[in-house]
């Protein structure tokens, strides 16, 4: 299970409603950063979840709607005193992007900052969890990521295991451990492996099979939709998506559920951008800030 938590939603530009990009997932105890615009701190502070256990951060690329909120977020770290390393990945220049923020703010870390660049090829982990890392197409260098559970053990069937002679305590334990007890092998009481979940992300991109390729099979892809049908020229212009797009993406990607992003703020009614790409893809969600979801490897709920 994943707790996934938008804490920016609005496209280029904050709103009263919606904060600029910018996405917090949560497994067991460490939290990932996907994107931090403008306010992603503040964002954070009112949140349920703590700035101080984001382990890494993942930007797509370097537009200001994705990253001026990251010098502000580095320095209230060190500001609040940690001292748990942090590892910032994003597209071909992000270290420039990062030295020059914190050289102008005259701003340091008192802890260790990594900054690392991707190109859409890499697999890394990340606590318990593995995010690899896919091409976009933007109007600038830009990437996705992908970030995924790992598979757990199937499910012990007890009462087989003791109708083949295996008693309750140690030797049930050695089974669940992968180890053949008295002729009885795992396999012959121990279901198949449990698939984790996924959650691909987008960033800012126009329709590639790049991003389908890499969101394959995710349980929610989280898709940017700056744009509806009717001004697709725009989104093609700005290179950008439109709802229909990211319905697109999902369904041939193979995703469980999409999660539209990154609207812009002349659409007043995230239900009718909805209701448009349900046209193509039923399990369509708008994201909205401050809203969480539970993820599981086939379900997808908001948490009250």
């Amino acid at each position: 299970m994943m707790e996934l938590l938008f804490l920016g939603t609005g496209a280029s530009v904050p709103s009263r409603d919606r904060a600029t990009s910018c996405i917090a997932v949560r497994s067991g105890s460490d939290i990932i950063l996907m994107d931090c615009g403008e306010g992603s701190q503040r964002q954070l502070m009112i949140s349920p979840f703590s700035f101080m256990r984001i382990k890494t951060i993942l930007i797509t690329h370097l537009h200001g709607d994705h990253v001026f909120g990251l010098p502000g977020l580095l320095q209230t770290m060190s500001l609040s005193g940690r001292k748990e390393p942090l590892t910032v990945y994003g597209p071909q220049g992000i270290k420039r992007c990062v030295e020059a923020f914190m050289e102008v703010t005259e701003g340091t870390t008192v802890y260790p900052l990594e900054v690392i660049e991707v190109s859409g090829d890499e697999f890394f982990p990340v606590g318990d969890t593995f995010v690899s890392v896919f091409k976009t197409k933007h109007n600038t260098t830009s990437v996705g990521y992908r970030i995924c559970e790992q598979d757990r053990p199937g499910k012990l069937d007890k009462e087989k295991a003791i109708s083949l002679g295996i008693s309750e305590g140690p030797d049930m334990s050695r089974l669940k451990n992968g180890i053949t007890v008295n002729g009885v092998k795992p396999e012959d009481v121990i279901g198949p492996a449990i698939k984790g979940a996924s959650i691909s992300y987008t960033g800012d991109t126009e329709p590639t099979q790049t991003v389908i390729d890499g969101a394959k099979g995710s349980t929610v892809l989280i898709h940017e939709s700056t744009y509806m049908e009717s001004e697709r020229n725009l989104a093609t212009e700005h290179s950008h998506s439109t709802c229909i797009q990211a319905a697109e993406t999902a369904k041939q990607c193979g995703a469980i559920f999409l999660i539209l992003t990154h609207v812009s703020n002349r659409y007043d009614d995230l239900q009718e951008v909805v209701d448009s790409a349900k046209t193509v893809f039923p399990e369509t969600y708008a994201a909205r800030d401050m809203q969480m979801y539970i993820v599981k490897s086939d379900s997808l709920s908001l948490k009250e």
